[in-house]
């Protein structure tokens, strides 16, 4: 089997299960029991909230540890807006994450909040100028994915957030994808939140972070007892959050070196791709890309179809988003690329890890190539 589905979810890594495993057995403890127990799990969550502050740039206390990056994102988005005094005003993107879109979409029919949208170009991006041109003095939050989950586009993230910054206006990034790939630290991206997941850089299932200034008010979506800081009640899951400090700091370490071989690995796939099944298509930014994406459309066939055959195959990927799993529609994203959706709906997505090989991705075209053909025959 050869897995390219790691924009879905990675591998958990050796380290991380080993560095949660004394959390989950011995100091298993609540954080907030003043006995000893409790103090020697208090202990290892403050460590990891340190580790992961260190990758960021931020300080241990604007580290929010959540259930994962759709929890994260609706902190942000939500706790951010309903407690900032400017207005009921938010900008976003037409390509970003269900979790950031259904938040905005609860704001706008709970709360009266109003929603600009900012066009993208053919490859996903978005404009700065466009972000100039709508916001407001009663924005209350600015929420710009780092890198799209389908296509992989990365925006321009820090000319973004400097618009915003001198409007006044809070800037969210969901950072979900970017993690392990791109660099996170807040200063030099210039944002006021950034959203985590575990799962994206080899930690388990069911832990996350939103790294939030100090200074941005926040309210709860969690209310309780007060933990982390009164922003998100209920008992912290110590275990999950030291595996994912250790798995965020070893993809941090590995970072530089596994984006640039990635990168070529990449390349090279498409290549192959675009000669084995001449009529694909590459979607998202060509040069301004996750290392480790790569997503095309193949008119004339059935991208669920498509998928089976690789599976078949023994290749593993996907359509698109893991999160619309199931769903018949076609991608928002797709469709805000100016594609059809009948185009839309013949989407595949490669993802890869950075274990990652040469000999894997050659033969993974030559799979896509039988396959398309294979159901563009079926179609025909």
């Amino acid at each position: 089997m050869i897995y390219l589905d790691n924009a879905a979810t990675t591998p958990v890594r050796r380290e991380a299960i080993e560095a949660m495993w004394p959390y989950l057995t011995g100091e298993f403890g609540n954080p907030s029991s003043h006995h000893t127990v409790g103090e020697a799990a208090a202990r290892g969550l403050a460590a990891a909230r340190a580790s992961v502050a260190a990758v960021v740039g931020a300080r241990p206390g604007d580290i929010v540890f959540t259930s994962g990056g759709t929890e994260a994102d609706n902190l942000a988005v939500k706790g951010i807006s309903l407690a900032t005094p400017r207005g009921r005003h938010i900008v976003t993107s037409p390509i970003e994450h269900e979790a950031v879109r259904e938040s905005i979409d609860h704001l706008l029919r709970l709360h009266g909040f109003t929603v600009d949208e900012l066009p993208v170009d053919v490859g996903g991006r978005v404009s700065p100028a466009d972000l100039a041109t709508v916001i407001r003095p009663d924005t209350s939050l600015v929420s710009i994915q780092y890198a799209n989950n389908e296509v992989g586009t990365v925006q321009p993230i820090a000319e973004l957030a400097a618009i915003a910054r001198a409007a006044g206006a809070p800037f969210h990034t969901d950072a979900v994808q970017a993690a392990g790939w791109l660099p996170l630290h807040i200063d030099m991206l210039g944002v006021d939140a950034l959203s985590l997941a575990g799962h994206k850089v080899g930690a388990p299932k069911g832990i996350g972070a939103l790294v939030v200034r100090g200074r941005v008010p926040l309210e709860p979506l969690l209310n309780g007892g007060g933990q982390e800081r009164a922003r998100r009640s209920g008992t912290e899951n110590v275990a999950g959050a030291v595996a994912f400090a250790t798995a965020l700091t070893l993809a941090e370490s590995e970072r530089m070196a596994t984006a640039a071989r990635v990168r070529v690995l990449r390349d090279r796939f498409v290549a192959a791709v675009l000669d084995t099944a001449p009529t694909a298509r590459l979607t998202g930014d060509a040069d301004h890309r996750l290392p480790g994406t790569a997503s095309f459309v193949f008119p004339g066939t059935s991208g669920e179809a498509v998928l089976l055959e690789l599976e078949r195959r023994g290749l593993i990927c996907s359509s698109g988003s893991a999160c619309a799993a199931g769903s018949d529609e076609a991608s928002p994203v797709l469709l805000a690329l100016g594609l059809s959706a009948e185009v839309a709906q013949t989407a595949v997505r490669f993802s890869f890890g950075g274990a990652a090989t040469e000999d894997d991705l050659k033969a993974a075209a030559v799979a896509v190539g039988a396959a398309v053909l294979a159901v563009a025959g079926i179609s025909g």
